[in-house]
């Protein structure tokens, strides 16, 4: 598989300064330097706490929102630095789902006029009756019946309008998909359809998913790979079976070993993390993650570690991560 986006030092920065003689600083540093890969027709999974930057990443890397500084590079095109109008032309290739499937649809339009909109905005599908059977076909792609495109949303459960959702996303044949949360306001029995369909819908387009979750079980039946964030850095990264295996930044480690039923492979007693989650505005020195680590030592506090490689293409930022053996693909 060939690198399809790229990002290249990403950060990003809201909120401004007070108190201009005192230096304090209202800035949140949502995004913290994320340099990061998906290729072709792959499935990179995003995990971590809420407000960890997940959100903001995926917007970043769809120019959804401007970065701070940094790069995001799209067949083989800076984004970050395109003007309006070529930034227009590259939408068609960059799509969202929505976590919210009740929320993200206009209440008041009808499904075919949702769906049929990208259609007419890029004037990819010429004339009303033909942008007509191009939603039905998507509709039937989903799993909804095409007699259902005069409805409005209101009319369908949570579970059909992300099938909605998902249609209005794909009609412009995208080459990535960043999904957000887009099961997490679903119930169980309904999450596992949708998580098939999406799987159904890469393999038979070759899409590439940035798939945004805080659900570990989840994560483990859609991803090829994990990048795991916290407050606003990726602190491992890996193969879905090296992170579940082999896990080697202990916020890692305690992501999966808290989860209802634990995930990790290889750790069989919860570990706790102690104390809350920092403020964004007033980041810990060094290892951010170093106030709750429960193996923290005094170079964490002071020295901020790098994302090296630990295993071939694992990567962990953890100054005692330790080398692993046995590469895991």
């Amino acid at each position: 598989m060939s690198g399809l986006i790229r990002a290249e030092g990403l950060g990003k920065t809201f909120g401004g300064t007070t108190g201009w003689l005192s230096g304090k600083s209202d800035s949140v540093r949502a995004v913290d330097g994320v340099s990061l890969e998906v290729a072709r027709g792959e499935t990179l999974a995003l995990v971590g706490e809420s407000g960890c930057g997940k959100s903001t990443l995926g917007r970043l890397l769809l120019r959804l929102i401007d970065p701070t500084e940094g790069s995001v590079w799209f067949e083989g095109r800076d984004i970050a630095s395109l003007g309006a109008s070529e930034m227009r032309r590259m939408r068609q290739r960059l799509q969202i789902i929505f976590q919210d499937p009740f929320g993200s649809l206009s209440p008041r339009r009808t499904i075919n006029q949702i769906i049929s909109e990208p259609l007419e905005v890029f004037n990819v599908v010429k004339g009303r009756k033909a942008r007509r059977e191009r939603v039905a076909e998507l509709l039937t792609k989903v799993g909804l019946p095409p007699g259902y495109m005069d409805r409005l949303p209101r009319q369908f459960s949570g579970g059909q309008r992300q099938r909605i959702g998902i249609a209005r996303a794909i009609a412009l044949n995208p080459a990535f998909i960043v999904a957000d949360e887009p099961v997490s306001a679903l119930d169980v029995s309904i999450q596992a359809q949708i998580i098939n369909l999406m799987q159904d819908l890469q393999r038979d387009a070759g899409f590439s998913y940035l798939f945004i979750s805080h659900d570990l079980a989840v994560v483990r039946h859609i991803a090829d790979r994990v990048a795991v964030m916290y407050l606003g850095r990726i602190v491992e990264i890996g193969s879905k079976r090296q992170i579940y295996s082999v896990p080697q930044h202990p916020y890692t480690q305690a992501l999966l070993s808290a989860a209802p039923e634990p995930e990790v492979d290889t750790v069989s007693s919860r570990i706790i993390l102690e104390g809350d989650v920092p403020n964004p505005s007033a980041l810990p020195t060094g290892c951010t993650f170093h106030t709750r680590c429960p193996i923290a030592q005094e170079v964490c506090r002071v020295k901020r570690p790098s994302l090296d490689e630990v295993a071939p293409n694992q990567f962990a930022a953890c100054h005692f991560a330790k080398p692993n053996p046995i590469p895991i693909g």
